[in-house]
C-alpha cells in the first residue's frame, strides 16, 4: 500500500505526472495509474479505470518475469555448485 505521509521527489531532468487529487509527483505515467487506482479508487473515471488496470497487468507481467529471471538463477547457481563439488572432490 502506499503511504500517503511519505513524500515523493522526481528528478529535476524528468517529466513529472502529478495526481490531480493529492498533488503527488511521479516519475512515470504508469506509477501515476497505480496510484490512482490504489488510493482513489472510489473516484475514478472509465479511462482511469482502464488504465489502472493497464498498468496493474503490465506490473503483472514484469513480475512474474523477475520471478522467473530469479528461478533460473538460483537453480543455475545450485547446479554450478554442485558441478563444482563434483569435480573438486
Amino acid at each position: 500500500m502506499i503511504d500517503p505521509d511519505h513524500d515523493t521527489e522526481v528528478p529535476s531532468d524528468a517529466t513529472a505526472h502529478v495526481c490531480d487529487r493529492c498533488g503527488r509527483p511521479f516519475t512515470r505515467e504508469s506509477y501515476l495509474a497505480l496510484h490512482r487506482g490504489l488510493t482513489h479508487r472510489e473516484t475514478l473515471s472509465a479511462a482511469e479505470r482502464e488504465a489502472f488496470e493497464s498498468a496493474r497487468e503490465e506490473e503483472v507481467a514484469d513480475l512474474r518475469r523477475f520471478r522467473l529471471l530469479a528461478l533460473a538463477g538460483v537453480v543455475g547457481l545450485y547446479f554450478a555448485f554442485l558441478m563444482t563439488y563434483a569435480v573438486v572432490t
